[in-house]
């Protein structure tokens, strides 16, 4: 079982944008947006809450010379709701190639992020429980953003004082590559 820490640093090296996704009308589906909502009242910069409309923001974002574009969306991959995928763009084209609540499927973003040959595009997604119309996410959801939440700010503190982080934690995040994780093994 891969460490989702691990992945993240090795993956993850240079400039990175957050781009949030999701349709804050329905329930869970919000989840990208309320992440990136929620890092950047933190004071993330490199945050782009780009809502149900992606790619509209998208040309700005592979123009900005981000070395990694990461998605955070709720995404149906069959796991148990809360649970976590994080995605090469490979992966998403895999998973999903055309079919999407976007207008563009993850596949084609990831594919066009990654078009320029600087830019690599990794999604961030997780089960969503309920798309009901709802303004709120379901405490299972709410309980994963603030794990991941806690999780990203770790991982992007600056690198002197990213030991301390590290010594800090005293149990790892474990995540199976392009597999899931529940809501409790993230915290």
């Amino acid at each position: 079982m891969a460490d989702l820490r691990k992945q993240l640093r090795q993956c993850l090296q240079g400039r990175v944008c957050l781009m949030a996704l999701g349709n804050t009308d329905y329930g869970d589906d919000a989840f990208g947006v309320r992440l990136g909502e929620s890092l950047m009242r933190l004071g993330w910069q490199n945050v782009v809450l780009a809502g149900t409309m992606p790619e509209r923001l998208l040309g700005r974002v592979a123009n900005d010379g981000y070395d990694h574009v990461v998605f955070l969306d709720a995404v149906e991959f069959g796991g148990a709701p809360g649970s976590v995928v994080f995605l090469s763009a490979d992966e998403m084209g895999a998973r999903f190639p055309q079919v999407s609540t976007h207008k563009l499927s993850l596949g084609l973003l990831a594919k066009w992020v990654e078009a320029s040959g600087k830019t690599k595009a990794w999604l961030l997604g997780v089960q969503p429980e309920s798309l009901k119309c709802a303004s709120v996410l379901t405490p299972t959801m709410q309980r994963t953003l603030k794990a991941l939440r806690e999780l990203l700010c770790e991982m992007f503190v600056p690198s002197r004082r990213r030991e301390e982080a590290d010594s800090a934690k005293t149990e790892p995040v474990r995540l199976p590559t392009s597999a899931a994780a529940s809501p409790e093994a993230i915290a």
